[in-house]
């Protein structure tokens, strides 16, 4: 595959590369580092999540256990209290004019607590900062971090707003704060390459980029702010939006085989044994289309789960292979690709070779020999496909299942160094919200499937309270009834033994299986377990044993959750639901019903969860639509690592966009970046917009999507 080549850069400024010791000393740049910021860039892009007023306190309610906080707070009462044993504490009551928290000082004599006392008097208000707990069932803060403003200017006091900053136990908001000021007073224009052409400023309203940064970290009003915020946005929407449509357009310029679909693949479609639904044949109609073109296709299949992309992958591998290409099909665990293999080999009239980390050497050799002769086939295989020691000849299709299972280097891997480039087509069953569709796989075409097979029950989704033992003994007497019917149950736990992780209370593989092997509901049954410690071989044998019934309840990690075909699986019970994410637990459930018939999943739950939590499992029992379930999982998530991890979450992030609330930004920004990129795909009309996409590029590997 060609590549971009990388815009000259203007060399970088001292600043803004400097190590943050340099600039505001090291005492304060080791607390800094608590927060991943290591440099003058770092810190000057890190920007407050909220601001507060003097005077306007922070709504308690909005706290949570186990929560960093910064509070804006008023003392009600300060009391110093001799211990039982040694020492004395300073209990001080706050509030927010509606409801109180206690904070708490612990010293081992008064006189250390003697500051505490003359500040902390009733009616004062300062910033307080720590980890929210809770005490006999109320919050409180114990030892926290606590500052107070001080101003000549009562007027500046109560309009200033004061920028409050994602903080940890070694670094509170107003360290950042205090530091962030020193650098916005140091940066000159000329260190910042501002994206923002005068167009789109003077269109919606926006400053400079530097000022907008001096009025994020040290704002005078909230007018301010207000416009700083749709500035940084905007900024970082067109550098995003700009960067993709450049890549797209490099794409566009190399060559690719143009695949007419032939007579083995209406073979192939006639002999399913059901006929495809509409949103299929839509996708698989504009994918054939795709590879009709004289330039690779760059396309994102996304569907929910059970709604049939691999028949539409191998409908369009058979296309490839019939026209005298190779096709290859990447998937990110041995189960996964073993079972693609012998799905495609069933359904499909062409040949289908496999090839895993754990193929024998004469396999190996044999699969190498055929890749290198150019032999038309449908290869299928795990990160072993893409070892330096197979060639493609001949290569005309790439299928990634699961791509955010890969990095984006691996799955480059069969692209490279060609002068005909294969075409594309990555795969997901964890739908995507529109917005982070745009925003990250902007350079993609993307095809949604909605809607399920025909005969495909949604499954039935009920949660479990782990303190309510009938509750959880009827579960279990449900899954004997599943078993003796003839269905599988799947039990899914976080963890494989009570070693791994910090918390050895959860739910994990071993204590499980021991568990339930003594339950009287499950007597008679055998019962097996399934975690990714075991090798390939150990994972086929119980899958197979599971699937034919004679181990017909399956205790296991989330190994299973992509791709485990199962046709009798008819009851999911997950423990500790609350330790997976949305995605993730819609992903688990996508494993039962897939025969047709009624099934139920059982999302058993730790006792008094936070608020947020219970929202998040409510919301996936009460809606079982795969694409509805991801808005919703945005709309409920701090959405921190967008891209980079849409999904699970990764090193690169957006810093002032949020998808879901900007999406009139992002798509505004996509449009002016489109016409800039049409008329000037180098943009060397704008050099600070090409500059900014290179600084972005090379700080952060910004296209990882893994």
């Amino acid at each position: 595959m060609s590549k971009q080549t990388s815009p000259s850069v203007p060399e970088k400024p001292d600043l803004l590369d400097a190590p943050l010791e340099r600039i505001v000393g090291s005492r304060s740049a080791k607390k800094l580092a608590s927060l991943g910021l290591e440099t003058g860039r770092d810190l000057l892009f890190f920007f407050p999540r909220r601001y507060a007023h003097w005077g306007k306190l922070t709504p308690l309610i909005s706290v949570f256990e186990g929560e960093d906080v910064t509070l804006l707070a008023q003392v009600v009462s300060a009391d110093l209290i001799r211990n039982r044993t040694r020492g004395v504490r300073l209990s001080v009551e706050l509030t927010d004019g509606v409801g109180t928290i206690n904070a708490t000082f612990f010293a081992r004599h008064p006189g250390a607590l003697s500051v505490h006392q003359r500040l902390l008097t009733p009616g004062s208000q300062h910033l307080f900062a720590g980890k929210i707990s809770y005490y006999r069932g109320r919050p409180q803060l114990t030892h926290p971090d606590f500052e107070r403003f001080d101003s000549d200017d009562p007027q500046a006091r109560v309009e200033r707003p004061i920028p409050i900053y994602p903080a940890t136990a070694k670094c509170p908001s107003w360290l950042t704060e205090r530091s962030a000021k020193i650098i916005v007073g140091m940066v000159q224009d000329q260190d910042i390459s501002d994206p923002l052409d005068q167009n789109v400023r003077e269109s919606h309203a926006l400053v400079p980029l530097i000022e907008a940064l001096r009025q994020l970290h040290d704002p005078q009003s909230d007018e301010q702010v207000a416009t700083a915020k749709k500035t940084v946005k905007w900024a970082e929407a067109l550098v995003l939006q700009a960067g993709l449509l450049q890549r797209r357009a490099a794409t566009d310029e190399d060559a690719a085989h143009v695949i007419e679909p032939g007579s083995q693949m209406e073979q192939a479609r006639a002999g399913l044994p059901f006929e495809l639904t509409g949103g299929q044949d839509q996708a698989l109609q504009e994918i054939l289309a795709d590879m009709q073109k004289p330039h690779p296709m760059q396309r994102l299949l996304q569907a929910d789960v059970g709604a049939g992309k691999t028949v539409i992958a191998g409908l369009a591998m058979t296309a490839a292979v019939d026209a005298g290409y190779q096709a290859a099909l990447l998937a990110p665990t041995e189960v996964l690709a073993q079972q693609h293999a012998a799905s495609l080999a069933r359904m499909l009239p062409v040949p289908v070779e496999l090839l895993t980390g754990s193929s024998k050497t004469g396999r190996r050799q044999s699969v190498s020999e055929l890749a290198a002769t150019g032999q038309a086939a449908v290869f299928v295989g795990t990160h072993a496909l893409i070892q330096d020691s197979l060639q493609f000849s001949n290569l005309g299709l790439v299928v990634v299942d699961e791509q955010h299972r890969f990095g984006v280097a691996q799955r480059e891997k069969l692209r490279e160094d060609r002068e005909i480039v294969p075409h594309m087509l990555t795969m997901t069953a964890t739908p995507i919200p529109r917005t982070i569709a745009m925003t990250v796989f902007g350079d993609l075409d993307v095809t949604s499937i909605r809607e399920l097979p025909k005969g495909r029950i949604p499954v039935d989704t009920f949660l479990v309270n782990s303190a309510n033992p009938a509750w959880v003994n009827r579960m279990w007497e449900r899954a004997r009834e599943e078993i003796d019917s003839g269905g599988r149950v799947f039990v899914v736990a976080p963890r494989i033994d009570s070693t791994e992780g910090e918390d050895s209370e959860l739910s994990n593989v071993e204590d499980t299986l021991q568990m339930l092997t003594q339950l009287p509901a499950l007597h008679g049954i055998n019962i097996a377990s399934l975690h990714g410690r075991m090798n390939p071989e150990q994972k086929a044998q119980i899958i197979q044993g599971f699937n034919q019934g004679e181990t017909p309840l399956l205790v296991t990690t989330t190994v299973i959750e992509v791709g485990v075909d199962i046709q009798a699986a008819s009851m999911m019970v997950i423990l500790d639901s609350q330790q997976f994410g949305l995605s993730q637990l819609h992903q688990l459930r996508g494993r039962v019903g897939r025969g047709g018939q009624k099934a139920i999943c059982m999302a058993v739950h730790r006792d008094g969860l936070p608020a947020d939590s219970m929202k998040r499992l409510e919301a996936f029992a009460s809606i079982r639509d795969g694409f509805e379930l991801a808005e919703a999982d945005l709309k409920l998530r701090h959405e921190g690592n967008v891209l980079g991890g849409a999904q699970s979450g990764g090193k690169t992030s957006l810093k002032a966009l949020r998808v879901m609330r900007d999406s009139a930004i992002i798509e505004g920004a996509r449009q002016h970046a489109s016409v800039l990129v049409n008329e000037d795909p180098t943009l060397k009309k704008y050099p600070h917009l090409r500059a900014a996409i290179a600084q972005l590029d090379e700080e952060t590997e910004w296209m990882e999507r893994s």
